[in-house]
């Protein structure tokens, strides 16, 4: 029968009591992704709390760029003698929860597929869920591991079909006739979309009852101050008989599948898989599910899940991070060759790729160059100049050109940027279209970037180095210390030149002192670490503002206003914590080892937090650090894969094993 999850030892395991704890189980959430951009996404106990929860959450351009839900959810029902237990759950408007299918779960884990085992009086059901890496289909394989007398199972589909920006809610527009499917059916709700085939790999019957499930409650949505309650179409449910040691099979596609082959390809799927045994085999999963293939040449890296698209500055930093450095380097390959010609498409002002957002950006050029002397680590310097010279030298020459509608190069050498209002950094939050946090003029990371892409420039590519670029070079460093630094020993994090000096403590000062070519002197480098260790480092990540500054939010929660005020006001953004591990191990050699691999450790405990195996975007900004944001995040997870091979470089250089508390096999 082919089970998978007899091993006594898991990595990612819950146990009943914290399973039937709803406070807990529905705080934590599971995503799985294919290469097409479609989904799968709940909390562990099945509940979905989010309108972007659901069993086959798919694309459809032609209807919208969001992802669109179709099954939303697939109730169990386990019967025996003629008694019917639903081991689903749901909750309804008021705080109601029905089905009580909680109290049933004896275990969950996720080490290959998600598999959750069922205890209903004689009976033990194992159920795992696959999601198929190259086509929109979901799997769950069902096997009967205990039962002393004849057991049927009922399979009831909850079918929503709209965009997950959106809600359904009963209505007349509806199509409710359904079509034959081999051992299934197909249903299609509404115009515009495709059809849904639902298909078991054993003769069933599907009977069905027409009805509404009303006034279903995301709770997630209602604290985030959305719309949050919806209705839906259950049309039905298949029956079908199931033996002791039989295994049964659903799938739920945009393709009708034969029957014959699903217990097949599910086996192919599970065989695909990296086993999450450990910290970075968890993140490495994470890292391949952000991979994006919307046909077979293009490549990108979705900015994470579930509701980001292709986002330009997000890409290239989470890019070293999510493919060289995941052991994957043919992705890298595939994204750099689909995102240069859409690079270098903006920088000759004709029409960009749909797919990817944010790369008229002003500092998005920097961080592709920065991304490039990541793979010149990797891959040595030549092979990146063979592969990369040309484009490097077009970023270059792009930015001394000063054609960019939002960064111009100044008499100082530093980059100066200016806008209308709207966001121009990383720091992008807004409300009503203007940046919660104006950063504009002088910003420091952005010309720590500059500084530090010049140097590579020069260092990879000598014979288009001249006298000229040498003399902007130091133009450059002069500059940025007259502008920066300030006499508290930390640099500011913008100057605008017709504004009131913002005081306020920032992390993006901490590129001064991780990048490989800094402006500064190890004395101040070691000055500004030591400012950001005071007053930013948490075990999560690095706060947004400091506590002592003005204006600091200690949580991000709440309607989006609030939210949005929140996010670069205190929160704290784990992918920070790769330039800052660089920082220390720069500045401390060995004495920075032990710390970081005490930090990590911290941040593997997270995989069993908010996302699953997987890193969130971003923490609240005091104790107890609570997961906010996506749930999966590329550049949470692309620089904590880059902290660790730095770490492992970094005792290999020291040849020192202290504590082996990152668990890599």
């Amino acid at each position: 029968m082919g089970l998978i999850h007899q091993q006594s030892m898991s990595y990612l395991k819950f146990d009943r009591r914290l399973m039937a704890n709803l406070n807990e189980s529905t705080q934590r959430e599971y995503i799985r992704t294919n290469r097409k951009g479609a989904y799968c996404c709940s909390s562990i106990i099945g509940c979905n709390t989010r309108k972007y929860h659901g069993v086959l959450v798919v694309p459809i351009p032609s209807l919208s760029p969001n992802n669109h839900v179709l099954l939303s959810s697939l109730d169990l029902t386990i019967v025996q003698h003629g008694v019917p237990f639903n081991v689903g759950i749901h909750q309804y408007e008021g705080d109601i929860f029905s089905p009580k299918g909680h109290k049933y779960v004896r275990e969950y884990n996720v080490d290959i597929a998600s598999s959750m085992t069922y205890r209903v009086g004689g009976v033990v059901l194992q159920k795992e869920f696959i999601f198929c890496h190259y086509i929109n289909r979901a799997l769950i394989r069902y096997t009967l591991l205990e039962a002393h007398s004849q057991t049927t199972l009922r399979l009831s589909p909850f079918l929503a079909f709209r965009d997950v920006k959106m809600l359904t809610h009963r209505n007349d527009r509806i199509n409710e006739s359904y079509g034959e499917a081999s051992s299934g059916v197909s249903f299609c709700l509404y115009e515009g979309y495709p059809t849904l085939y639902m298909q078991l790999s054993k003769a069933n019957n599907f009977v069905s009852v027409p009805a509404w499930n009303e006034r279903i409650e995301y709770t997630k949505e209602r604290d985030r101050g959305y719309e949050y309650t919806e209705d839906l179409y259950v049309p039905g449910y298949f029956e079908v008989d199931i033996e002791l040691g039989e295994s049964i099979y659903f799938a739920a596609g945009l393709e009708e599948v034969d029957p014959q082959g699903i217990e097949t390809l599910f086996e192919e799927e599970i065989a695909m898989r990296t086993p999450r045994v450990d910290f970075r085999s968890c993140l490495l999963n994470s890292a391949l599910q952000f991979y994006y293939r919307p046909d077979a040449t293009r490549g990108y890296l979705l900015a994470g899940y579930p509701w980001f698209g292709v986002r330009a500055r997000d890409l290239f930093i989470a890019l070293p991070g999510c493919t060289i450095y995941a052991d994957a380097p043919e992705r890298f390959y595939r994204i750099m060759d689909t995102v240069i010609p859409d690079t270098r498409a903006f920088m000759e002002q004709v029409s960009v790729s749909k797919e990817i957002q944010g790369i008229n950006e002003p500092d998005v050029g920097l961080w592709a160059i920065w991304a490039l002397q990541q793979y010149a680590n990797y891959a040595g310097v030549s092979d990146m100049v063979s592969r990369y010279g040309a484009f490097l030298d077009e970023l270059i020459r792009y930015y001394l050109r000063n054609v960019h509608p939002n960064l111009r190069i100044d008499e100082t050498g530093l980059c100066f940027i200016l806008g209308d209002g709207k966001p121009l950094s990383w720091m992008d939050a807004k409300i009503g279209g203007q940046a919660v946090i104006r950063r504009e003029g002088y910003l420091v990371e952005v010309n720590a970037l500059w500084y530090n892409a010049l140097c590579f420039y020069r260092e990879v590519m000598p014979s288009r180095w001249d006298d000229e670029l040498e003399e902007l070079l130091g133009r450059v460093k002069e500059s940025f210390n007259q502008v920066f630094v300030n006499e508290h020993g930390y640099l500011f994090d913008y100057i605008s030149p017709h504004e009131r000096q913002d005081w306020s403590v920032r992390p993006n000062m901490i590129f001064a002192t991780s990048l490989p070519y800094s402006p500064l002197s190890k004395q101040l480098r070691r000055s500004v670490l030591n400012f950001i260790t005071r007053e930013l480092r948490t075990p999560k990540g690095l706060r947004t503002l400091s506590p002592k500054s003005d204006g600091y939010q200690a949580q991000c929660h709440g309607t989006q206003l609030q939210r949005e005020r929140a996010y670069y006001n205190g929160s704290v953004w784990p992918w920070l914590l790769g330039p800052y591990f660089e920082a220390c191990l720069k500045l401390y050699g060995l004495g920075a080892i032990s710390f970081i691999e005490r930090t990590l450790i911290g941040m593997e405990e997270e995989l069993h937090e908010h996302g699953v195996a997987t890193i969130s975007e971003l923490f609240d900004g005091n104790p107890p650090f609570q997961g906010r944001g996506a749930i999966s995040f590329a550049m949470s997870v692309g620089e904590i894969l880059r902290s660790l091979k730095l770490l492992e470089e970094a005792k290999k250089k020291y040849d020192t094993q202290t504590l082996p508390i990152i668990r890599y096999e």
